[in-house]
């Protein structure tokens, strides 16, 4: 059976759609910027490898993060089995759990969700009836997704206990990545806050800090200066998911000047600002983080 929806009941629709997922949830949108609400319904799906997340998104192929910025797909990273493709073309916009779907006009986005009139068409697989229209759209959206370019794919890893009659969940490994470096080395969806960046004098060389202020490594965000904590807590967070102290970030500390991936929370200052870095400081003048 379908119903149409529009409005706050077609935001509770989704809302609902995502937090009654149990084994699988599909997100097809151009844009997608999840809303809190969302967010939270699906946090305590992360760490479970049987549950599958497959996301669909599209336009703005010079800048992907105008349709997927950092922030959510930092957050769709930490889930133990995702998927994630892009594709050019897309307007459609559709979403599905193991038993519903919503076709529907509106995007994936909190803007949109806040602002805008849309609506959507909820309904409900009947898997003997294949006329039926939930079953033409899954049919439909499984073939979108197999067009699509598979740009980011997170595996569970499983070992076999008791002579192979059971599986022991270990861990997810990473098996391609194409959107870290394009999303972060990109600008934001249009409606990011700007981010405060170092001022540059007109000789174009840095205005470093001179009142103990520094700059997160991944954002750029003002932050103290703190040599074992060169990240905002915003970022601290994301960078301690995975906890690599040696992941490429995109600033300097100690100047904020654009690093293109040669700091990190092991040397989180730029080599050729590491002796004023120093005195200014009182670092060490051997010590681990020195290049």
């Amino acid at each position: 059976m379908a119903k149409f929806v529009k409005g706050s009941e077609l935001n509770h629709e989704i809302d609902s759609l995502f937090e009654n997922a149990l084994e699988e949830l599909t997100i097809v949108s151009p844009f997608i910027k999840l809303h809190s609400r969302q967010k939270d319904a699906l946090r305590d799906k992360m760490n479970d490898p049987k549950f599958k997340l497959r996301l669909v998104f599209g336009k703005n192929e010079s800048n992907k993060s105008r349709s997927l910025g950092l922030e959510d797909f930092e957050f769709f990273k930490q889930f133990a089995n995702v998927k994630i493709y892009y594709e050019p073309r897309l307007h459609a916009k559709y979403y599905a759990n193991d038993i519903k779907g919503i076709l529907s006009s509106m995007n994936l986005y909190e803007y949109s969700q806040n602002h805008n009139i849309e609506f959507g068409v909820v309904t409900d697989w009947k898997i003997f009836n294949s006329e039926s229209v939930d079953t033409d759209a899954r049919e439909y959206f499984e073939k979108v997704i197999e067009g699509s370019s598979l740009e980011y794919h997170k595996k569970p890893l499983f070992e076999s206990n008791m002579l192979g009659l059971s599986k022991k969940y270990i861990g997810s490994e990473i098996e391609l990545d194409l959107l870290t470096t394009s999303l972060s080395s990109s600008k934001g969806p249009k409606d990011s806050k700007p981010i405060n960046r170092p001022v540059k004098k007109k000789d174009n060389k840095t205005t470093l800090n001179t009142d103990g202020s520094g700059y997160c490594i991944r954002s750029g965000d003002s932050i103290p200066f703190n040599i074992n904590m060169p990240y905002s807590n915003k970022s601290f967070q994301s960078w301690n998911y995975f906890k690599n102290k040696d992941f490429p970030e995109k600033y300097c500390h100690y100047s904020g000047d654009s690093s293109d991936g040669k700091t990190s929370m092991f040397n989180p200052i730029l080599s050729k600002h590491w002796n004023k870095a120093k005195k200014e400081f009182n670092l060490p003048l051997f010590n681990k983080y020195q290049p």
